[in-house]
């Protein structure tokens, strides 16, 4: 199993970006997935998750109105659409499956996550 991040880069404050999580070795459309941050310095953050079957969606506080999450099942790739971009929003960004996605509570990586290397975002003028 391999879950592989791109679509990062150095972006302008206010551009968008978007990012792309492509998996083999499984179908990502049966398992939640979620996007996580870690700025430097910093703690690592769900950003984004969507359950599976695409029922529920969390976002971030700090980035509601301001990012979306979809699926292309064909693709078998989650995205994650950054539009309006801040500098604080400057981290290396991870997709994960199996994220912990409940009602009301924000969105955590799985127990034990094994991290890929994710795709830098940096968001400077």
């Amino acid at each position: 199993v391999q879950l592989v991040e791109s679509g990062g880069g150095l972006v302008q404050p206010g551009g968008s970006l978007r990012l792309s999580c492509v998996a083999s070795g499984l179908t990502l459309d049966y398992y939640p997935v979620g996007w996580f941050r870690q700025a430097p310095g910093k703690e690592r953050e769900g950003v984004s998750c969507i359950s599976n079957g695409d029922r529920y969606t969390y976002f971030a506080d700090s980035v509601k109105g301001r990012f979306t999450i979809s699926r292309d099942n064909a693709k078998n790739t989650v995205y994650l659409q950054m539009n309006s971009l801040k500098p604080e929003d400057t981290a290396i960004y991870y997709c994960m499956t199996n994220a912990l996605l409940l009602p009301g509570r924000p969105c955590l990586p799985p127990p034990g996550a094994s991290w890929g290397q994710g795709t830098q975002v940096t968001v400077s003028s």
